[in-house]
């Protein structure tokens, strides 16, 4: 190839030859700097369609710049074939950069810290680059760049498969792998039978072939492999890609039919990569995320507060003797001590303490039994995917539990901790006071829903009045009030003049319209309690237990639903969910109190 010259540019050395076109790594003849040249299919400049689509689509890639995608700097027509100039993947000792399939056959299996630096880098340029897509995301359009600073990932062909387009792209890999076999077809004649000839064959060449091909085709997305499907360009296509990438690179293995996650492949990984990869991995297009590089982080390297998820660490196991070690006295039922009743109850007093203190009830609402829609598919992640549960009848307070309602309680109690020295309530953060052993209301807040009470204090609370806490989904169908697609327990708008939000305190309770069940305050006030654990990717597995859901089996948090006073308008909506330790209170958490009812 010597003194090649292709324009303005002199051929160095052919690269591997692809379906979109042959590369080389060529030599400006006067800036004397080294370019990568990509060749389009020449017999495609006579196709006037295929050339306005060159055109449209080639100055839309060029504007990309983008540490991690190769950056095109213009396209050229030399007699009849175009050709792109794009910067060349160099390591630092000059060396053409293998791609990731290559590296990975030179490496091996790569380390879980070196995944997730490419995963990164990748996402971080698909995501920059949308929603314009790839369209054929795969190991062999991604160099590895060795630098002082580690490795390197940067995509190649950005684009290009939907310039060449689905049709073209098909017959020239078809021509490729017919010209690499050699002539092994034989065609006797019109009409007559297709006989194909012993060979001889290349069965190394063939063997390869047959492995490439395998390979790009599991990383199309089942859109791209319907012929005319107008979804089959969308960068969707290539997150689904992704997710086949990563998979890959943790296992050294294609995600096929029903394939196991790779915390079950790989115990030893130290990281969460199942929901990323089973989200990017949906059929569906609509199901899998837009963005990745914060789905990285959220997912995969953090936990659902938002703190790094700790490295999976084994911590050494002792040596000892067994004769060193100190042994109990012999007792007649070593287990009893793991058999305490964890349930809450409240508080007993000695007889000669007992005081009679009756509960000012509230009246409550009866939601009929039936299938409802949770969830919200525009909100928060927590909230997704939008599913649909089944309740039996129950009944939930009409208002939130008041400060004249409480103090009862915490006079029959006789103090602020449960049976357990679990906090019922910081007095401190509420309206209520103790002074000179007596329990008082601050002026004017008899009315107002309590406040600083803790998950605990709400469950010994509904205990004495012999109710419970709603779970979550309860509260949730409760508050749309029988109108599932209303975004607000008001409707699909609210005002402040219908909730309490962005205010300065609490209101009486009841100084709202109720909702169409009757309740009151289902938006604003105070954030209620609910039964539930929390769990930032429950709905993922709530789909798949419908019938009167209960949360998850453990958890951290405690769910808290329907805003509070200085919440803003957004945590007014329905679907919209909180959560915090069960033992901590503040001046926004109160509760009300439900009940089982028979759907007869």
């Amino acid at each position: 190839m010597k003194k090649q010259l292709l324009g303005d540019y002199q051929l160095l050395e052919p690269l591997k030859p692809g379906s979109m076109g042959q590369a080389y790594l060529a030599e400006h003849r006067f800036l004397k700097k080294p370019f990568f040249l990509k060749l389009l299919p020449e017999e495609m400049s006579v196709d006037p369609e295929w050339v306005g689509r060159f055109e449209k689509e080639v100055e839309a890639l060029s504007k990309l710049d983008h540490p991690h995608i190769a950056k095109i700097h213009n396209a050229t027509l030399v007699g009849a074939a175009f050709f792109l100039v794009a910067d060349p993947v160099l390591n630092l000792d000059q060396a053409l950069a293998l791609n990731l399939a290559e590296y990975c056959a030179h490496k091996g299996r790569l380390s879980e810290d070196l995944v997730l630096r490419l995963a990164r880098q990748i996402a971080s340029a698909l995501d920059a680059a949308h929603p314009t897509a790839h369209g054929m995301l795969k190991p062999r359009n991604i160099l590895i760049q060795e630098t002082a600073q580690g490795i390197h990932a940067v995509l190649t062909d950005f684009g290009l498969s939907r310039i060449i387009g689905p049709l073209a792209l098909l017959s020239r890999t078809y021509h490729a792998i017919a010209s690499r076999l050699g002539s092994s077809i034989g065609y006797t004649g019109e009409g007559a039978e297709t006989r194909y000839a012993p060979g001889p064959w290349d069965v190394q060449a063939a063997a390869s072939l047959h492995r490439s091909f395998c390979e790009n085709f599991a990383f199309l997305a089942p859109e791209q492999k319907i012929v005319g499907n107008p979804k089959a360009t969308g960068s969707k296509a290539d997150v689904y890609a992704f997710g086949v990438l990563l998979y890959y690179l943790l296992t050294m293995e294609l995600p096929e039919g029903y394939f196991e996650l790779p915390s079950k492949k790989n115990p030893s990984l130290r990281w969460n990569w199942d929901l990323l990869i089973c989200r990017c991995l949906q059929t569906d297009p609509a199901k899998r995320p837009d963005l990745l590089s914060d789905k990285i982080e959220e997912w995969v390297v953090t936990d659902i507060s938002g703190t790094s998820r700790p490295a999976k660490t084994q911590a050494p196991k002792p040596v000892l003797n067994p004769q060193e070690i100190a042994r109990p006295a012999f007792e007649p039922d070593p287990g009893a001590i793991f058999q305490v009743e964890t349930t809450i109850g409240p508080y007993k007093p000695a007889p000669s303490e007992e005081k009679t203190v009756e509960p000012l009830l509230t009246d409550m609402a009866v939601i009929p039994a039936g299938t409802y829609l949770r969830g919200s598919n525009h909100g928060g992640r927590d909230e997704m995917p939008r599913h649909a549960i089944h309740l039996h009848s129950f009944a939930l307070d009409t208002h939130p539990v008041m400060n004249e309602q409480f103090v009862r309680f915490l006079e029959a109690m006789g103090g602020e901790k449960d049976c357990n020295n679990n906090d019922i309530i910081r007095l401190r953060d509420s309206r209520i006071r103790r002074s000179g052993g007596q329990l008082l209301i601050e002026s004017g807040y008899a009315k107002h829903p309590v406040v600083g009470v803790t998950w605990y204090g709400a469950v010994a609370y509904a205990k004495w009045v012999g109710k419970r806490l709603p779970t979550e989904a309860e509260w949730e169908i409760a508050s749309y009030g029988g109108k599932e697609d209303a975004l607000f327990p008001t409707g699909n708008t609210i005002e402040r003049s219908q909730a309490n939000f962005f205010s300065s305190d609490t209101t009486p309770v009841m100084s709202y319209a109720p909702n169409e069940y009757g309740l009151y305050d289902m938006a604003g006030n105070v954030y209620e309690w609910c039964q539930d654990w929390y769990d930032y990717h429950y709905y993922d597995v709530s789909v798949q237990e419908p019938n009167d859901p209960k949360g998850p089996q453990q958890g951290v948090y405690r769910v808290l639903r329907g805003g509070c006073w200085k919440s803003s308008r957004e945590d007014m909506r329905c679907a919209h969910r909180h959560r915090n330790n069960p033992g901590l209170m503040n001046g926004t958490y109160g509760f009300r109190c439900a009940a089982d009812v028979s759907d007869d």
